[in-house]
């Protein structure tokens, strides 16, 4: 007898089938590049992400696309490295492109993915499934550059809007050292402004000591002032922010890259069929499923979509279809995804997770926009010079 489960994707199969025009077999070859810098030494003993983070994401799609593909006479083959150096990632993709591959998934810091990008030519297509910066959705845009990765904005705003719901509307912002600290912090800065929150401390953490020992004493200390609603911290790589919570001078919440979290993805997403995502993706890599897997995921899915939807693999056709009216991707998030056309950005809610549950999902409830809801997260049109198609 059939679980609900597969007679449910059995359904989904023959939608698909329906759907798609008729098409000979295809072999699509997608390009993976992952390359991150070290971090440097962390103050906390906080737990590191795994290395292969991003790459079993993109493993994992490969897999989906090749369930309904091989029903389509469509192959789907995944060219992925792992960089030692930003030079080995440069010689990896002129590897690819001297291979005739046109479809890449880049999982780099923001520097490295113009350059890789540009490298690359303007006879593909490649998808930012790692690098938040601002800029690269706003004044930098690559006409050929997709991004499944949240922009730091997306998810400051996710969290500012949920702060303005719960009128916790006065904030104690603690920003950390490294520029992307600096970065988050600025995105939130523009966040609050736009969604009603004050800051009423804004104070840079200095201290180099180990909080594993001082934390009761110095972070007291370092948070008082006067009165506030929730804490902000502002710690990407970790330093301190894990230490916060519960340390605080007045008993108050915190938020940010630590305590609650905006964040891509989160193994504590469950609704919208997510649990069947997370389970194939625990049973590929035994290990929970990050933010970096889903949005390489989201980008190899991206490209099987619109390759079932259009029976091409040209770049240039692919492009134009996720870019029309007609491509939704079904991203486990409560609706259909699709990118904006200014700038490339897949839309997508922004969970809010502390580490044992989801708390909420932005937008939240109330924030209205002429188009779509998911535009009151990260840059609307108006608020970015890109352009990138026409």
């Amino acid at each position: 007898m059939r679980t609900p489960l597969r007679i449910a994707a059995f359904l989904i199969l023959q939608t698909v089938l329906i759907a798609a025009p008729a098409a000979e077999s295809l072999d699509v070859r997608i390009g993976y590049i992952q390359w991150k810098p070290d971090p440097g030494p962390v103050l906390s003993n906080i737990l590191p992400e795994p290395e292969d983070a991003g790459l079993r994401g993109a493993e994992l799609g490969i897999e989906d696309n090749n369930t309904t593909g091989r029903f389509l006479k469509q192959t789907y083959h995944l060219d992925a490295v792992m960089a030692e150096s930003p030079d080995a990632a440069r010689a990896e993709l002129k590897r690819m492109r001297d291979a005739g591959i046109e479809l890449l998934v880049l999982n780099v810091p923001a520097d490295l993915l113009r350059e890789l990008t540009d490298a690359a030519g303007p006879d593909t297509l490649v998808f930012n499934a790692g690098a938040p910066d601002n800029h690269l959705r706003t004044t930098d845009c690559q006409a050929q550059l997709l991004h499944t990765a949240p922009s730091r904005a997306m998810l400051t705003d996710a969290l500012a809007q949920w702060l303005a719901k719960r009128q916790w509307r006065e904030i104690f912002l603690i920003t950390g050292s490294t520029e992307g600290d600096k970065a988050w912090a600025e995105s939130f800065r523009r966040s609050v402004k736009r969604f009603g929150v004050k800051i009423v401390e804004d104070k840079p953490w200095t201290f180099d000591g180990d909080l594993r020992r001082t934390a009761s004493s110095e972070l007291p200390r370092f948070t008082q002032g006067d009165d506030y609603d929730a804490v902000v911290v502002a710690d990407e790589r970790g330093d301190f922010g894990e230490y916060v919570p519960f340390n605080t001078w007045l008993p108050r919440p915190v938020v940010g890259t630590q305590g609650m979290m905006p964040v891509a993805w989160h193994r504590v997403v469950e609704s919208w069929g997510a649990a069947q995502l997370q389970s194939r993706f625990e049973e590929l890599a035994d290990r929970p499923m990050n933010s970096d897997d889903y949005a390489a995921w989201a980008a190899v899915r991206s490209i099987g979509e619109a390759v079932i939807r259009t029976s091409q693999v040209d770049h240039v056709t692919l492009r134009d279809y996720i870019f029309s009216d007609n491509f939704q991707l079904a991203g486990f998030k409560g609706r259909k995804l699709d990118y904006r056309r200014w700038n490339g950005q897949l839309r997508q809610p922004i969970p809010l997770v502390h580490p044992r549950a989801l708390v909420s999902q932005s937008p939240q409830d109330g924030f209205l926009h002429p188009t779509t809801e998911l535009d009151t997260l990260g840059f609307d049109a108006a608020e970015s010079q890109c352009r990138i198609n026409g």
